[in-house]
């Protein structure tokens, strides 16, 4: 069933009376923008940002996000909200300067009906809104139609948040329990300050640094676990996707100049390098639940590598591996390579690393030819392990 959400930035932030929780810095981006990525990666169709004022920083978030295809719009008043909302799809509220992992987003989205993420009373979940003697509401609340639009027409000057949640409770709402883990770990908090936002971002990209999508060859075994560990950190720092992606692109384009001049193992190790640059930005868009892009912005990097080695070995071979290799590449990254383990594929890192340590030991010749080897078996393999 479909759903929207509805993200609340209305509350001033712990820092500053001027400035709003929503518009926080959160794992490279403001936190509405955070809140509103991992309602799309739920299911959400649509989200409506619940607003007093239209800040810039507001305004800038908006745009990024429908820049990424997210369909998303600002909502001042309640008259606003009971026009556009949809009268045949139930909500997701998520509550104002809330981290909630996306585990629980998908298991709210996968609910029918009203049903409420909760937590034990403690010390722990105290920032939370009581909702009865026991429990807390912990953030995120999935309402029908019927109860959206029946609060909308009494709402008056109450809170819409806390009221939707109160009329849930009141109907029976189906509970789903946080584990005390979940918020001692920071996996579900209440953010109002910079500082605390900062803390929990340090928690939530640790913990996402451990996974990952699947890649094959060099790529998987060394550029991976290595953009794992340097994502965090970057992204900590705010260093961009797009500006390590860009400076890739200028390496691999540099590395091209001291292959010319016969320095092949100088020139391959810049390309290595811009490779390894090019699977950091990608994990940074993973951190910032970006998808990475899958447009002919990914191959530049890729290209560059291709072209080098075929500028190094100036034969036929070389430029049948270089085709070979594209073809690979492409599958690799559009995830068309059905069944076959990483280390079956055979990406354009990999054959670069062959032949890196070739020029080194000087078996440059019989290497390129077990490079064209490996991948024709690579392809073999990607064909003989399709499913279906």
């Amino acid at each position: 069933m479909t759903f929207v959400a509805i993200l609340s930035a209305s509350r001033t932030s712990g820092d500053s009376p001027a400035g709003l929780r929503a518009t926080l810095h959160f794992a490279g981006q403001t936190l509405v923008e955070y809140q509103a990525r991992q309602a799309a990666r739920a299911g959400a169709d649509h989200i409506f940002i619940l607003v007093n004022v239209i800040t810039p920083a507001i305004s800038q978030a908006v745009d990024r996000l429908s820049a990424d295809g997210i369909a998303v719009a600002l909502v001042r008043d309640m008259i606003a909200m009971v026009r556009d909302m949809p009268r045949d799809a139930d909500s997701l509220l998520v509550a104002d300067g809330a981290i909630i992992s996306q585990s629980h987003f998908d298991a709210i989205a996968g609910t029918e009906g009203d049903a409420l993420l909760v937590t034990d009373d403690s010390r722990a979940s105290a920032p939370f809104e009581r909702i009865d003697a026991g429990q807390r509401w912990a953030g995120l609340v999935r309402i029908s139609p019927d109860l959206l639009f029946g609060t909308l027409d009494m709402i008056g000057d109450w809170d819409l948040a806390l009221t939707l949640v109160r009329g849930a409770v009141q109907k029976g709402a189906r509970r789903i329990t946080v584990p005390q883990d979940d918020l001692l770990e920071g996996r579900v908090t209440l953010i109002e300050g910079q500082q605390q936002a900062d803390l929990v971002a340090q928690s939530v990209l640790s913990m996402a640094s451990r996974s990952g999508r699947m890649r094959g060859g060099i790529e998987h075994y060394l550029f991976g676990p290595v953009a794992r560990f340097l994502g965090p950190v970057l992204m900590r720092s705010q260093v961009p996707a797009l500006q390590v992606r860009i400076a890739s692109m200028m390496i691999g384009a540099i590395a091209l100049v001291p292959i010319e001049l016969d320095w092949p193992v100088i020139g391959f190790g810049l390309l290595l390098f811009a490779l390894l640059l090019s699977e950091v930005s990608d994990r940074l868009d993973e951190l910032a639940l970006r998808s990475p892009p899958l447009g002919w912005i990914a191959f530049i990097t890729p290209f560059f590598a291709l072209l080098g080695l075929v500028m190094a070995s100036g034969s036929i071979t070389a430029s049948y591996l270089a085709l070979m290799l594209a073809i690979l590449l492409v599958a690799d990254r559009w995830q068309r390579t059905g069944g076959a383990r990483a280390w079956m594929i055979f990406t354009p890192g990999s054959a670069l690393l062959l032949l890196f340590a070739a020029q080194l030991a000087g078996g440059v010749s019989w290497m390129l030819d077990l490079a064209m080897i490996c991948a024709i078996g690579s392809a073999g393999a990607i064909i003989l392990t399709r499913r279906g």
